[in-house]
């Protein structure tokens, strides 16, 4: 059997290895590369694409074109299109993956080998300009924030003098490359250098870029916070482009084949119409549920419905998974076993068990210690009657009654006094991390409840609500504006809210609660448990 070499690529869906040679783990692919893999073996759609293992994680320097330049010509010839070509061109995605989940540590690149040259071929494919040029305008700012270190809101500068106040979705192709030409001039201006016109030039750099967010401060904190060793390393991902950004019955979407808060045996989809992968997961978009997909696109929807059992049936536990819907075509681009609440993992374990795809000892492995104080709820009783001050998403079920803070210096000072906590910002960003640790809830302005700072809002036992369209955040003055119908409230920082995360509500003031015990889900524990006695 041939050995596993830990620096060469590992193709996916582009040339398969000897059939004697088994698929390395997910401590050499990362699990992201990993359960690709499995995915491709299964026969699901899967965008071809090669790995760099984890060993170039503690490799003195990233990996250079002699090592994926191979691997990278396996990629176009599966794909019919060449990398950096002005007629035919190849266009890539960069990510992040260690053997662990990490949701939204680590950097991902998209549409890398856009540039000048290759635009007008991209066009003559397609025969889409507002897709190229939002996907151009997309890998300017993307690679000028994670690889020349020009900040976000640069960026977000030239978004919002482009779109004065519209939905950034209803620019046309003009005004997507006028965006693009105000991107590409600010990345000069702000980082003192051009952005690289050079598609190999941009892959480098997108690897080295991706290899060295394994350091970077979030990514370390949430090490810290789930006691994982910094010798993990991650993998990089190197996948042909497929775009939700093309419009019409094209689209990207995150989810979970079941409830991640309740464990209900349903799926749990936030979908965005002509978006990329990046305006779900980032926290800066506010996406919706799955209606919409369901309606407009059927076909796609029950082809996603039967793809994500195929998948939780074969890794055998509720999955957390992302898609792309181009032209109306279903691409799966990960999955990983979901972060879940302690209700959620024993509802799921109990319903997998009765559903044949684990056995009972490995459902009681997974619901050991779950005991009814772990698996009881806070929820707000009594009260006065009145209206909530807004309704938002619901990301993680729960109550948190704690003080307003707007930044992780007033979640310290505000904790410091020894007073419980709730982060309000205006996206759900994961840099937010060491604040929410310190939290008891979050509450956002905008962001999915699949977004990646919401994942990890939930795996931390926070209450999460996102995309609250009634607030406004006042940093100057450090205050809320609750648009109401009675009327605008405003609240300080340092005043208390309360987040009921069942029904999706920002209350006044500190709420009664009361906690509850499931007695169902602690009954068919009890069931459980009793059958290995």
């Amino acid at each position: 059997m041939p050995d596993f070499d830990p620096h060469a690529p590992w193709l996916i869906g582009c040339g398969q290895p000897p059939a004697d040679t088994p698929l390395p783990g997910p401590e050499q692919l990362g699990n992201k590369a990993h359960n690709l893999a499995r995915m491709a073996a299964l026969g699901l759609p899967v965008p071809p694409a090669f790995v760099l293992g984890t060993a170039w994680c503690a490799a003195p320097q990233p990996p250079g074109p002699a090592v994926w330049r191979p691997a990278l010509a396996a990629l176009e010839q599966a794909g019919g299109a060449r990398f950096g070509d002005d007629r035919r061109p190849l266009l890539l995605s960069v990510r992040s993956g260690a053997p662990v989940s990490m949701p939204g540590m680590m950097e991902t690149l998209l549409n890398i080998g856009l540039c000048d040259a290759t635009v007008p071929g991209l066009l003559r494919l397609t025969g889409n300009p507002r897709l190229v040029w939002d996907a151009y305008r997309r890998l300017v700012a993307g690679f000028g924030e994670t690889v020349m270190g020009v900040p976000a809101a640069v960026f977000e500068a030239d978004l919002q003098a482009a779109t004065g106040g519209r939905d950034e979705r209803e620019l046309d192709f003009a005004e997507l490359r006028a965006l693009t030409r105000a991107h590409l001039a600010s990345v000069r201006r702000a980082a003192g250098q051009p952005f690289p016109q050079d598609p190999q030039a941009q892959l480098q750099a997108a690897i080295g870029a991706v290899l060295a967010s394994w350091q970077a401060p979030k990514a370390v904190d949430y090490r810290r916070l789930k006691e994982l060793p910094d010798s993990l390393g991650t993998a990089v991902t190197v996948q042909r482009m497929v775009f939700g950004n093309a419009g019409g019955t094209s689209g990207a979407g995150v989810g979970f084949t079941r409830h991640p808060s309740t464990g209900e045996p349903q799926p749990w989809v936030d979908f965005l119409f002509n978006a990329q992968g990046e305006d779900v997961v980032s926290g800066r978009r506010s996406a919706h549920g799955h209606a919409q997909l369901a309606a407009v696109a059927p076909r796609v929807w029950d082809q996603l419905l039967a793809a994500t059992r195929q998948v939780e049936r074969a890794l055998g536990d509720m999955q957390d998974f992302e898609f792309t819907v181009e032209n109306g075509q279903l691409w799966l681009l990960q999955t990983r076993d979901g972060k879940r609440t302690p209700q959620a993992q024993a509802r799921i374990a109990l319903d997998l068990c009765d559903e044949g795809v684990i056995d009972a000892a490995e459902a009681r492995r997974r619901t050991a210690g779950l005991d009814p104080s772990a698996l009881s709820v806070e929820r707000v009783v009594g009260g006065d009657g009145s209206a909530p001050l807004a309704e938002a998403m619901s990301a993680a079920h729960g109550v948190a009654v704690g003080r307003v803070a707007l930044d992780e210096a007033a979640v310290r000072r505000l904790a410091d006094q020894g007073a419980p906590v709730l982060l309000v910002r205006q996206d759900a960003e994961t840099s937010d991390i060491a604040a929410l640790e310190q939290s008891v809830g979050l509450l956002t302005e905008r962001g999915a409840r699949t977004s990646h700072a919401a994942v990890v809002a939930r795996q931390l036992g926070k209450v999460c609500l996102v995309g609250c369209a009634a607030l406004q955040i006042d940093p100057a003055r450090r205050q809320l504006h609750f648009h109401t119908p009675a009327g605008e409230v405003a609240v300080d920082e340092g005043e208390l809210l309360t987040l009921d995360g069942h029904r999706g509500w920002v209350l006044m003031g500190a709420a009664h609660t009361e906690r509850e015990a499931p007695a169902e889900l602690l009954a068919r524990l009890a069931v459980l448990r009793a059958r290995a006695s």
